[in-house]
């Protein structure tokens, strides 16, 4: 293969140009990295198909990049800039996506410099330690479930302040009413409250306290969840 093919237009006898080998021995190297990311990140986690290729596929590009930027200080910056204004433009991620994301460009960094061994070791280090927090589920709240979100429906007839003061103080640890909204041709509320329930096993006895007060109409009990724009 002519070397020649791969010089640059404006490359000058000071310019160190990357022999194809040693590109194609990055480029490897950081595809493999990527694929090793990407099966980690896969472990236990709920994941999108495009989600899991981007990462596979993010180490690679990033080594071209820093390759290509080859000790141009300048063009490191630009580079750099870039990739602060990177955005991608589908659902809010996760804190622990945008990490994973993290992970992977740097990883592609240390490979493009050209030190594969250190980026292996980089890459083996953090998914083993990102297999080890999901097996050990580090970080999720063990008392998550006793946070709920309780939709009432009630008559327009019933005075919905503190209608269910008594029945919250007997199961829960606090309660908030969060919206009020007006529905069936405004003949009948929803109310939305937040509440800390003091036992699981009695949250059918609250409900069935609750149908009665409110004439058995509909009722709503869902998990309270952390917005995914949140950190």
């Amino acid at each position: 293969m002519n070397e020649n093919w791969f010089k640059g237009l404006f490359d000058t006898e000071l310019t160190t140009v990357i022999s194809v080998k040693d590109f194609l021995l990055c480029l490897g190297g950081a595809l493999v990295i990527g694929l090793l990311m990407a099966l980690a990140y896969m472990f236990r986690t709920r994941y999108t198909k495009s989600f899991v290729i981007t990462l596979a596929l993010l180490p690679a590009v990033v080594c071209v990049v820093i390759m290509m930027v080859n000790g141009n200080v300048g063009a490191g910056v630009a580079v750099a800039g870039a990739f602060s204004l990177v955005r991608f433009r589908s659902v809010p991620g996760t804190a622990k996506e945008i990490c994973v994301l993290f992970l992977a460009m740097g990883a592609g960094l240390i490979v493009g410099m050209g030190y594969l061994g250190f980026a292996l070791l980089f890459a083996v280090m953090m998914c083993v330690m990102l297999v080890f927090y999901n097996l050990l589920n580090f970080g999720t709240k063990k008392n998550g479930q006793v946070y709920k979100v309780l939709t009432i429906t009630i008559p327009e007839d019933l005075d919905y302040s503190g209608v269910f003061d008594d029945i919250f103080a007997e199961y829960t640890h606090s309660h908030e009413l969060m919206r009020v909204k007006s529905t069936n041709m405004g003949s009948m509320f929803k109310l939305t409250y937040h509440v800390k329930l003091r036992d699981m096993a009695r949250e059918k006895e609250m409900i069935d306290k609750i149908r009665c007060r409110n004439g058995n109409l509909e009722i709503v009990v869902s998990q309270q969840e952390t917005v995914n724009t949140e950190l």
